[in-house]
């Protein structure tokens, strides 16, 4: 049986604007249960590098119904007994839902940042 783990993300809330009328945001960590966490393939790693100029170290499978922003966010995890501080890039590549018979349809990049 597939299993995947639990996640944190970042999201970034509005808390007000500044002096210079420019939005000030607070990051709120939430817990996402059930993610794949798979090693980047070599495809995605140089598609990476030549889109977005970022290396690609892990792969995340979202379950079904998640409705969280996933681009462009921080993420931690500990994965093989290691805490792992990444961030996505690119776009969340999600399938349509009835198509794909397991529970995860969205998949999220993230490089290694800390």
């Amino acid at each position: 049986m597939i299993k995947g783990i639990t996640v944190t993300l970042y999201e970034k809330t509005k808390t007000g604007t500044d002096d210079f009328n420019q939005d000030i945001f607070e990051e709120v960590p939430v817990e996402i249960e059930d993610v794949l966490v798979a090693p980047a393939q070599s495809q995605e790693i140089l598609d990476g590098i030549n889109l977005y100029g970022k290396k690609a170290v892990f792969t995340l499978g979202i379950p079904k119904n998640d409705e969280h922003d996933w681009e462009d966010k921080r993420i931690e995890f500990y994965f093989k007994n290691r805490f792992m501080k990444v961030r996505s890039f690119g776009f969340p590549l999600e399938g349509i839902e009835c198509n794909i018979p397991l529970k995860w349809n969205k998949k999220v990049m993230v490089e290694m940042y800390g």
